[in-house]
């Protein structure tokens, strides 16, 4: 290696270890020392002149070192760059520009013009006949994203990649046509393969939304949210039916066990002559008791309706088949079918549940409102019954 050489490859590791943009995951120092190397390998398998040949090798160092200032028109930078290590190294002028003309031979679309030119495009473009070549293919696109150069989709990029690869570059030395081109046509092959497979993967994803469109056309569900309204609000109902319905059943078993007991034990006695005095309390206590066990009764009450409909009920949206007192009487088959005539419809569903809710509303009411009167007529009927057994004894007592 030349001392030139040896000068060029420490300057240059040097400038894009320490001021390369680390966005830079591509065109970094590990593509030069690639292209470096495949400059190397072209040279070899070439009939060029030692200077030519150290020429080339020079360029391959130099030709990225613009990314250390700016990706737009980075050969110019990067013959620039060249060109002031050059002249501190006492390098003639003339030798100057030919390295220069080798570095800005690698801009993208360059025609070439000499053997020269031919060794490092085709040394930079080495990469397409690559075993690693998926690899770098990726930090390239990477690299974009990160410089904000340009972002893609996947099927895009696998595009304009095929581009490049059968429209836009070839290679041009008589050792790459016929040692690296097998490798090219390996790389463009699988290219062309994860592009079939991308397409064939985005039209089976496209039929599955295009299928869940139409589903949700035909059967438009209830959203999340109203499902979820509905059901708690249907579920406190339920709930507090079923406190009124304990509520009322321990009343009527409270009155029950009283009316027993009155029965069995206060009533035989009315008959001694000794005992008229408590004829009238007596009454006025089982009288409130069996009006409590009444109200109870009432409150827990069910009320059925005739549970049939019609087609035109279903059609008109009259009939709510929510409620088994609208549906008992008919059919397995004839409630199937307005079950499925309701569910094609959002309106009608939304509407059922509504009046499911509204109607059990209305039932709680009765039932609270019954309630409220037993527990009043319970606690009034408790109260004056005391007051009356003890006007009876206090009355007894004087006579």
């Amino acid at each position: 290696m030349s001392t030139l050489i040896a000068d060029a490859e420490k300057f240059v590791f040097n400038l894009l270890t320490n001021e390369l943009d680390t966005k830079y995951v591509y065109h970094n120092l590990a593509h030069t020392q690639r292209v470096v190397e495949k400059t190397k390998e072209l040279i070899e398998n070439s009939n060029i002149t030692a200077s030519d040949a150290e020429n080339l090798e020079i360029a391959a160092w130099f030709h990225d070192t613009g990314f250390t200032q700016e990706a737009m028109g980075h050969e110019e930078i990067s013959v620039a760059i060249a060109t002031d290590f050059l002249q501190q190294k006492k390098t003639e002028p003339k030798r100057i520009a030919a390295i220069s003309q080798l570095i800005l031979a690698t801009k993208m679309n360059h025609e070439v013009k000499d053997e020269l030119e031919k060794i490092i495009t085709d040394a930079d473009c080495a990469h397409l006949a690559s075993k690693s070549f998926f690899d770098y293919n990726s930090l390239l696109r990477k690299e974009w994203e990160l410089t904000d150069f340009k972002k893609v989709s996947d099927e895009k990029w696998i595009k304009e990649n095929i581009t490049f690869f059968t429209v836009q570059h070839r290679f041009n030395t008589e050792y790459a046509l016929k040692n690296w081109t097998k490798r090219k046509e390996k790389n463009l092959s699988k290219q062309i393969k994860n592009l079939k497979s991308l397409q064939e993967d985005l039209r089976k994803f496209n039929q599955k939304q295009e299928a869940l469109e139409l589903k949700k056309e035909k059967i438009e569900a209830p959203e999340r949210g109203i499902e979820t309204m509905f059901r708690v609000a249907l579920r406190n109902h339920i709930t507090l039916s079923d406190i009124a319905d304990t509520k009322a059943n321990i009343l009527l078993s409270v009155n029950a066990i009283i009316i027993s007991v009155a029965l069995s034990n206060l009533l035989p006695k009315l008959d001694n002559p000794s005992n008229k005095y408590l004829i009238y309390p007596t009454l006025i206590f089982m009288g409130f008791t069996v009006a409590s066990m009444v109200l109870s009764i009432l409150a827990t009450r069910p009320n059925v309706t005739k549970g049939e409909f019609t087609k035109e009920d279903v059609a008109n949206k009259k009939v709510n088949l929510l409620f088994f007192g609208n549906f008992h009487q008919m059919s397995l088959k004839d409630f199937e079918w307005a079950m499925g005539e309701m569910m094609k419809d959002k309106d009608y569903l939304y509407g059922s549940l509504t009046k499911d809710l509204y109607f059990l509303g209305l039932v709680l009411n009765r039932k609270y409102n019954l309630l409220r009167s037993t527990y009043m007529v319970f606690m009034i009927g408790i109260i004056v019954s005391v007051i009356g057994f003890a006007i009876a004894f206090a009355t007894q007592g004087m006579a």
